[in-house]
């Protein structure tokens, strides 16, 4: 949060009316989000390298507004990152696309810089860098399935208090006994 404070507050001094500013200033934002995807293509051969294909059994809870019981999903611990991945890969291309609105049609220059920082930031802080770049052991906060990041989006997926994928095992018992889900995913 103080990091896109000070980046906001940094860039109400750039002068974005200079066209060589400007343009650095898209350089840096392009250059931003070709390193994200770096990182992302770099975990997905760390994940192929590692080839873990040990089971995972969760119950994804049924969206918000939905009738939908929760659904039983067994999967490979491979297979999950590699879902994690492509899931923060289309985050990355919505927020381009979003920003590509803003600053082309609407013309706002200044979110050019604070979107340059914070994809970086996000996808080397995330669950999937710690544990396949920096090597932490995927145990407590990162014991899969990752719970999902605070904020508006998890609100609005229905993935507020109380609505959070469950590991237990009473419940994946329950999920298999009553048939929800269970089709394995590969």
């Amino acid at each position: 949060m103080a990091i896109m404070l000070f980046f906001f507050q940094f860039s109400k001094r750039i002068p974005f009316d200079d066209p060589n500013v400007l343009n650095g200033v898209r350089l840096a934002y392009i250059l931003s989000n070709l390193i994200v995807f770096g990182v992302y293509y770099y975990i997905m051969r760390q994940i192929d390298t590692k080839n873990d294909k040990t089971t995972l059994k969760y119950v994804e809870p049924a969206p918000m507004g939905s009738q939908d019981d929760p659904k039983l999903v067994t999967t490979t611990i491979q297979t999950y990152d590699k879902s994690q991945v492509s899931q923060g890969m289309r985050g990355t291309l919505v927020g381009i696309g979003i920003m590509g609105f803003m600053h082309l049609y609407m013309k706002y220059t200044n979110p050019l810089l604070v979107q340059s920082v914070l994809p970086l930031k996000g996808v080397l802080e995330g669950n999937l860098a710690k544990v396949h770049i920096w090597g932490q052991p995927a145990s407590g906060d990162l014991k899969r399935p990752w719970k999902a990041g605070g904020g508006l989006m998890a609100a609005l997926q229905g993935q507020g208090a109380g609505n959070e994928v469950k590991t237990d095992k009473a419940s994946v018992e329950a999920a298999e006994r009553s048939g929800r889900g269970g089709a394995k995913e590969e």
